[in-house]
């Protein structure tokens, strides 16, 4: 993995360095005490302490994932920035055109569907009149027959009247006589 290697060879100077005083306290350079503990420190620094090799691999992963993550964010943009051009140059224009020309179809059916609805209402509005002054000439003409009728009716009442009037008078004469007919009879 790269980067981390100068890490460890830095760490392991580190541990291995020559100017610790701590270590020197304990011996001689040369003394068989002093190679041990070296031993043991680098030992300790290669098994336990990562921290070099892990600061290395992180600084390497930071870096790769901010440049990878930039050049995804410029393709991203980039490709908004191309798309939003082809919408600009030719789709809107293109969906206006089509739009303008629908419309304009639109609009000549409408006034052709107008014209026709307000021709269809101006006949049912004359048939409706027609309709109108039919029935009202019918029902005039139904008032004067009523009209004729019951004076008709006045008059044959009239006449029944008269009739049964003279009747009433000839039925009276009629008793009347029967009557002097049935006196003569009954001075008998």
């Amino acid at each position: 993995m790269s980067g981390g290697g100068t890490e460890t060879l830095v760490g392991y100077e580190a541990a291995t360095g020559g100017g610790d005083k701590k270590r020197d306290s304990l011996g001689t350079t040369g003394s068989p005490a002093h190679l041990i503990i070296k031993d043991l420190g680098e030992i300790h620094s290669r098994l336990l302490d990562h921290r070099p090799v892990i600061q290395g691999e992180t600084r390497y992963f930071v870096k790769e994932f901010e440049e990878k993550r930039g050049l995804r964010e410029m393709r991203v943009l980039e490709n908004l920035k191309n798309m939003i051009h082809e919408t600009n140059e030719h789709t809107i224009p293109k969906c206006r055109e089509t739009m303008q020309d629908n419309l304009d179809q639109v609009l000549q059916r409408l006034h052709a569907a107008t014209d026709s609805v307000c021709r269809l209402q101006q006949r049912e509005q004359e048939r409706k009149k027609i309709h109108n002054d039919h029935l009202i000439a019918s029902e005039k003409q139904h008032i004067i027959q009523w009209e004729d009728f019951m004076k008709e009716q006045h008059n044959k009442q009239a006449e029944v009247d008269e009739e049964h009037r003279k009747a009433v008078e000839r039925l009276k004469e009629q008793y009347a006589e029967m009557e002097k007919d049935l006196a003569k009879f009954s001075t008998f």
